[in-house]
């Protein structure tokens, strides 16, 4: 058997008591999408690319059609990103756009393999200060992202393609659960 598939097999079957989280983030985020809020995601490198990955789904569609939803990948906005990098710091490019977009009220989606990046902690914080919902795809707790966010689903899986691969199984899974709940 391929020692890759059985690492995916066996961190999958860790995460398998998630689905209700999962489940119920979909719930959720449906309400809040449905009600005019908005979400946010977050993350570097991989991580970044599962973000834009879930806002697309939620502005276009995952299985059903049905009405755009706001979905905003905090990474995607390059001259934003680079403004703020240059001006404030890395540390800060999350942060300062949480603020700018984010109501009360909104989701912010946090994807860190590893669960101490600075500017994805940045951004929970500033999501804590703005009474922004908050939850956090990581890899294993303990970690700090867990402890600041609101809810986290954390893989425990040594290897970064491991967590990013069952991100994104979770990912579609949250996809599902929102179209589910309109």
């Amino acid at each position: 058997m391929d020692a890759h598939l059985e690492k995916l097999r066996t961190a999958l079957s860790r995460v398998d008591d998630h689905a209700v989280t999962i489940r119920a983030w979909g719930g959720k985020l449906g309400g809040v999408l449905t009600a005019g809020g908005r979400l946010l995601a977050c993350g570097n490198g991989g991580s970044a690319a599962e973000a834009q990955h879930l806002t697309a789904e939620l502005v276009g569609r995952f299985r059903a059609d049905r009405p755009a939803y706001a979905a905003i990948p905090l990474h995607a906005d390059t001259s934003s990103l680079t403004a703020i990098a240059n001006d404030f710091g890395a540390e800060e490019v999350y942060a300062r756009q949480v603020q700018a977009h984010g109501r009360p009220g909104d989701v912010l989606i946090c994807l860190s393999t590893s669960g101490g990046s600075a500017n994805v902690l940045a951004a929970a914080r500033a999501a804590q200060e703005r009474g922004i919902l908050s939850w956090a795809l990581t890899g294993p707790a303990p970690n700090p992202l867990a402890d600041l966010c609101d809810d986290v689903v954390a893989v425990p899986a040594d290897e970064t393609s491991t967590v990013q691969e069952v991100h994104l199984a979770l990912i579609h899974m949250l996809c599902d659960a929102v179209e589910e709940a309109l």
